[in-house]
């Protein structure tokens, strides 16, 4: 009866659920030093997250005819996926890598709540391939400008 039931709730559980127990846990992570710029776009708005040396780490666009905001960090090459860590909600997004850029990015319609997440997240928000290193981000206001620019 005990192996019905642990089959019966093994099947229960969404796949994507079993994905992200892979993404490590970030909630004590020091997030990289440095400062958001927002920026009003042609159909759209940018956010770009540089370290102390100016360099851009991570970017948020919103295509505003589309509804849909990508989400962009270097990378020297493809991976299946990029893993995102918030303190409420984490998950593993299909990527894709663009060798002119060197990003790798996702791309998510303006509602997704991994975007709630994303702006509500404490102190933190975690982005991660693999085994490399998280690049590990403050949540500042710049990030949910360009997503609400794509739900209005």
């Amino acid at each position: 009866m005990q192996v019905r039931i642990a089959a019966a709730l093994a099947l229960a559980i969404p796949s994507s659920a079993v994905a992200q127990s892979s993404i490590p846990d970030l909630g004590t992570a020091a997030p990289l030093v440095g400062n958001w710029s927002y920026v009003p776009a042609t159909g759209g708005s940018d956010a770009v997250f540089a370290d102390t040396s100016g360099n851009p780490q991570l970017w948020l666009h919103c295509t505003r005819v589309t509804r849909r905001v990508t989400v962009a960090k270097p990378a020297t090459g493809a991976a299946p996926f990029l893993d995102v860590w918030t303190s409420s909600l984490t998950r593993s997004v299909p990527a894709s890598f663009n060798p002119a850029t060197k990003r790798l990015t996702i791309d998510l319609g303006a509602y997704d709540p991994l975007f709630d997440a994303i702006v509500s997240s404490r102190g933190r928000v975690g982005f991660s391939v693999g085994t490399q290193p998280a690049l590990v981000v403050p949540p500042w206001a710049e990030a949910a400008r360009v997503i609400e620019d794509c739900r209005v």
